[in-house]
Order: C-alpha cells, then structure tokens, then sequence
C-alpha cells in the first residue's frame, strides 16, 4: 500500500469542485463530487432518532437506488428538523444537479452539515449547483476545494488517498472528511466521502464499511454528541479494471485493510482537531479478555470530561482515568491494571497492578507536553485489544460552543450538527 497525495479525485473517473455560495459569510460552502461512469454504493448513518433531511434521503438512495453517480454537500446549515420542507429540498438538490449531470435524481445523494432547525436556502443552494458542475476537475486542487467547502468548525482540511494492487491492477482509495465538534459517533460520525476506482460488489462494499467503521469512526469522541447528520458514504466505479470482488479473497483482505488505513487516518484528524483542541490523545487497551471490553474500557477513557482536562493541563492525574474504566461497563480487575503515558519522547509507567509506581514527573510532565499522548492500559485478561482516539478539553471549546448560535447567523437559537 502506497500512501498518496491527494483526494476524492484521484481515483479514476472522478471529479470534484467547491464554491462559495453565500449560505456562509465568505467561506466555501458547497461542494460536488461527480463519476463519470455509475458507482456502486455504501453508507453508515447516524444512530440518533433525530435524522437529518438527507440522512433520510441518502439512506434510501443506498439501499434502492441502482447506482449513484454524485454527491453534492453544503455547509452552514443541516437541513435538519425542517420537516417535509426539508425533505423537498433534498429532492430538489438531486434534481437540479442530475439534470445537469444528465443523470437521474436518484443517482444523487445529497448531504448538510450546520444550524439545526434553518431551512435550506434553495436559491443560493441551486445557484450554487449550478456554478459547481462546469468547475468540476480532476486535479487535486479540485479536490482540495472540495475539502475545504464541507468544513464548518473545522480548522483544516481532511484529505487522503492510497494504492493498492489487486489481481494486478492498480487500485486507488480516496476521500475527505469533515468533523469538529458534536463527535461522539454510534456508527461513523460527522461526514466522510470515500471514492474508490475498484471493482468490487456493492453487497461487499457494504460489508467492508460498516464493519470498519466500528474500529475507527466508532472509537473517537470529542464532546460526546452524536450529531443528526452523520454520513459515511463509499462509492466504487470500477475503473481500475480489476476482477470484481465477490468473494471475501485475497484481494478484498487488501481493499479492506487499505479501506481502514484511510478510515484511521480520518478518525485521528477528526479527534485532533476537535473544538478548541491542543493535543491528540489516543488510549490504548491491551491483554483484554474480548475486543467489546477493550472497546469499551477504551472509548470511556477519551471521552472523560475530567480526563480530557487533565490532559489539557499536563495533569499527571492517572485517577480520572481508572475512574472512567470503572463506570465503563466492562468487567475488570482494578487490582490488575498496569498504566503508562507514551508520547514522541518516551514512555513511563504510572501503575503496577492498580497501585501507583515511582516515577520522575519532571518525565511524565514532558511526556504529556507533546501534541499527541497515549495513555497504554494492560488489563492483563487476554490477547484482545483497541484503540481509540479523542483530545483535550480546553477553554476554547467552551468558548466556541456558547457563541454558536451568533457564529455564523446574526439572529437565532439554534445548534449545529
């Protein structure tokens, strides 16, 4: 596998723009990704109750639509709790931009991320449409125009691409992500768009997805919200001309491990550049019994308010985090934990089975002043393990997150998904 630089573009077949369309105040807001050949399709979607407009379009579209062709996304607003409005507006979205595409609506998914509760304002929405399919490129510029218009608390853009071989044909995996804040997933979380030239069924596409995403958009937490319009979604166009994927072979080990490779890469930048953030921090669960218990163990340690302050102060407050494994849900022996802090300048041991050890804090303080810090826990029940990921808890977060409503929009009480 080789890491590459690039996008949703560099795969064969595939174009993309971004505009600025004036649902935002001087930000890109809008972007397009286009195949020139039909796609088969995959998408995880939020497991909130509360599902925004085009989570309910796009799950349709997955299930029953015959092939996609194109994704058009806005930011600034969710179209979110809009009602039948809001579900016309998706449709006029796939509309407009299949009529210009010449391809059919249901070749088009659509997708928003913003202020819950606004209604769509169709007639930048449709201007924007319309600008967006003659800039349309295959150039990593293209694409990186693209990344940047899904952004909204975001500080910067979420891009990546791979090769890979399969049956001796050169494979690509691309793709951009948008995520900040409201990231506490139950499936994928924030919004992702995957583009593959691989041949390869949909039932498997499907399969390969939803099966990652529980190991890496599932194991991040940066506020513990789960948005309304969390969308992951993976399209293949198969022009790489390798052999179909049918079968769980060889060849679908190697797009699956490529598939996590980038769904990892995503998962961390999500996390590390959650609201306000300063660090990356990582917790590491090992010797588990089961993968569900160091899952769990792991997920409850990144996403402890306490924690994460700690972390954010340099705190070498080891407690937070055995407190956080405690009210996990997962069955332990707090007698057995060993714990160690690793960042880029080394790696220390905290406690020996459930008491704390000597050690040099002048070290562990070091340790913990990297941009990126793991916590290691060995529970010492198995040969089972997990990672997840999330960050600190700063003064900015909160500061971001009172003046949400006024952010972006003078008027109005509303939050963002």
């Amino acid at each position: 596998m080789e890491e590459k630089e690039g996008g949703v573009t560099t795969p064969q077949g595939f174009k993309a723009a971004g505009v600025f369309a004036g649902i935002r105040r001087k930000k890109k807001d809008m972007a397009l990704i286009y195949s020139e050949v039909p796609c088969v399709v995959a998408g995880t979607f939020t497991t909130n109750i509360v599902k925004a407009a085009p989570v309910k379009w796009d799950m349709e579209m997955v299930k029953n639509s015959p092939y996609v062709q194109a994704v058009v996304v806005n930011s600034g607003v969710a179209n979110t709790c809009t009602g039948a409005a809001g579900m016309s507006h998706c449709k006029d979205m796939a509309e407009t931009t299949g009529m210009l595409l010449d391809i059919p609506a249901e070749a088009v998914l659509v997708a928003s991320t913003g202020l819950i509760g606004k209604q769509l304002p169709m007639d930048k929405i449709k201007l924007g449409i319309q600008n967006l399919v003659p800039m349309l490129g295959s150039s990593h510029e293209d694409a990186s125009l693209a990344a940047e218009a899904i952004l909204t608390t975001d500080t910067r853009k979420k891009e990546l691409a791979v090769e890979i071989e399969l049956g001796g044909k050169k494979v690509v995996i691309g793709g951009m992500c948008k995520g900040s804040g409201m990231i506490h997933p139950n499936m994928c979380t924030m919004l992702a768009f995957i583009t593959t030239d691989a041949c390869i069924s949909k039932e498997l596409l499907q399969e390969a997805l939803s099966s990652d995403v529980n190991d890496t958009y599932n194991m991040i937490s940066v506020d513990g919200d789960t948005s309304t319009n969390d969308t992951v979604l993976l399209l293949a166009n198969g022009l790489a001309g390798n052999e179909e994927i049918k079968e769980k072979n060889q060849d679908y080990q190697k797009f699956v491990e490529a598939l996590n490779f980038i769904n990892t890469y995503f998962a961390k930048r999500i996390a590390e550049d959650g609201e306000g953030a300063t660090s990356l921090f990582e917790a590491k669960v090992i010797n588990a019994a089961d993968k569900e218990q160091a899952a769990k163990l792991a997920k409850s340690i990144i996403s402890s308010s306490l924690t994460k302050a700690a972390i954010f102060g340099r705190d070498i407050n080891w407690g937070r985090i055995v407190c956080a494994m405690g009210y996990s849900g997962a069955q332990f022996d707090p007698d057995g934990v060993d714990l160690y802090f690793e960042s880029s300048v080394g790696k220390i041991k905290l406690i020996e089975d459930g008491v704390e050890m000597l050690y040099s804090k002048d070290a562990a303080e070091k340790i913990l002043s990297q941009p990126e810090i793991t916590v290691i826990v060995d529970i010492k029940m198995g040969c089972a393990s997990a990672t997840a990921w999330g960050c600190d808890l700063t003064y900015d977060y909160v500061r971001i997150n009172a003046a949400y409503t006024s952010w972006e929009v003078p008027n109005g009480n509303r939050s963002y998904a």
